[in-house]
């Protein structure tokens, strides 16, 4: 059974065609066409052909908006905070302890497509998420909520929020300690495909719902945790360098390093949105200067190429010497950022293999002088020693996270047996 995998971002939708044992028949692209995507979807399918099963993950219309209202800012709120980034969510707002008027004009303010809302253990203090359910249902919050506190106060929680669309699932923090991702994670991504994707006023008719079956992130961390169980040494990392946002993933069996009160998932994601090769491309130069990365030179001259990209974002220029520099620079800043995020730690060997992605990279004959900016740069250094560095040229880990999110394990581990499994040898200091 041959399968078309679709990918369909708010720029361009891509497709990859599939054989039923995971080989690569065949990729295309095209233009994604924001007032009706069928366009878009309709002219890839027509340039790689009919297939027997479709299968798709969308982050157009700005992907999926996910806010955490929580109880402890160092508990349940980053419990709710790492799983939102686990999730494919891009994380607009993070607020912890009893929601005032503030808090409801800032999260209104946030406009996200979703509400997660925690708090508590099982069997410990209701008074809380209790709080900030009648806060919510009490004023204008009319986005879907994923209630995933303590379960003994849900059945009150959910009568506070009558009349909006509640989704009632499992405590992210059971246990003092404990973090629990997974139920909310499902029920995350099901309220997107149930009641945000159909919204976005994306398409007319309920055949773009009915097709897309995650939001494209989920769909690439699904990708980089296949890549990551091959027979491989190290942690997966995969950078996304995009005109809007630097996406960065890693995947490790274990972390290795100080306690935490909570622990991180094994897959795990961050997204800047500040750090783009267009429509935020200031933000690298801004942010390249603050952590002391180029000088006052350089920065004048990138803050004025940055700054004419911003405003023509559909703009190719026939020399790539900027985005190429500008492209290294966001992929040095938001992988520092998510390694903070982890204490630094990728497991206890590091990263076996980095994957670059991005058309900045996968247009390019050669990556090696942003493979030279990333193995220099002092943070990241120990990190990427021993890593292998290959480029995701036929973007192929989100169709095989939609693969192996339909049962498709083996043919996505075909289709991911491109990518190097052997680490180079240590570089010498």
């Amino acid at each position: 059974m041959t399968v078309l995998c679709l990918d369909i971002g708010s720029t361009w939708t891509k497709g990859a065609l599939l054989s039923p044992a995971g080989d690569l028949l065949g990729t295309a692209q095209h233009p994604t066409t924001p007032s009706e995507v069928l366009q878009g979807i309709d002219a890839v399918t027509k340039a790689l052909g009919p297939a027997e099963r479709t299968l798709a993950c969308s982050s157009a219309g700005g992907g999926l908006r996910l806010a955490v209202v929580g109880q402890e800012r160092l508990v349940s709120a980053e419990a709710g905070y790492r799983v939102a980034l686990s999730a494919g969510a891009k994380v607009v707002h993070v607020s912890a302890g009893p929601l005032d008027g503030a808090g409801i004009r800032a999260l209104r303010a946030a406009a996200p497509d979703v509400v997660l809302l925690v708090g508590g253990t099982d069997g410990g203090d209701q008074s809380v998420l209790l709080h900030n359910a009648r806060r919510i249902g009490a004023n204008r919050i009319a986005c879907p909520i994923v209630l995933a506190g303590n379960v003994e106060a849900q059945p009150e929680a959910v009568d506070l929020l009558a009349g909006r669309t509640v989704v009632p699932t499992a405590n992210v923090l059971p246990d003092v300690g404990e973090l629990a991702p997974g139920p909310a994670r499902a029920a995350i991504r099901d309220v997107f495909l149930e009641h945000v994707i159909g919204g976005k006023g994306l398409s007319r008719g309920p055949r773009f719902r009915g097709l897309v079956r995650a939001v494209t992130p989920d769909a690439v961390l699904s990708g980089v945790s296949r890549l990551a169980m091959q027979d491989r040494e190290g942690a997966v990392l995969v950078v996304d360098v995009g005109g809007a946002t630097t996406d960065v993933y890693s995947a490790v069996s274990t972390v290795e390093g100080p306690e935490r009160t909570v622990a991180l998932p094994p897959d795990r994601r961050t997204v800047e949105g500040d750090l783009g090769m267009r429509w935020s491309a200031p933000g690298v130069v801004a942010e390249a200067v603050a952590e002391k990365l180029i000088d006052k030179a350089e920065a004048a001259v990138l803050h004025e190429e940055a700054a004419a990209r911003a405003a023509d974002v559909g703009w190719l220029p026939d020399d790539p010497t900027v985005d190429r520099r500008l492209a290294g620079l966001a992929a040095v800043l938001a992988i520092r950022r998510h390694l903070r995020l982890v204490d630094g730690q990728l497991g206890p060997q590091g990263a076996g293999l980095l994957v670059l992605s991005g058309g900045v990279f996968r247009h390019a004959e050669s990556t090696s002088d942003i493979e030279r900016v990333l193995r220099a740069d002092p943070v990241l250094r120990p990190i990427l020693r021993n890593a292998a560095v290959t480029v995701d040229r036929d973007y192929v880990l989100a169709p095989a996270g939609l693969l192996a999110e339909a049962g498709h394990t083996e043919a996505a581990d075909r289709l991911l047996t491109s990518f190097p499994v052997t680490p180079p040898a240590p570089v010498a200091r």
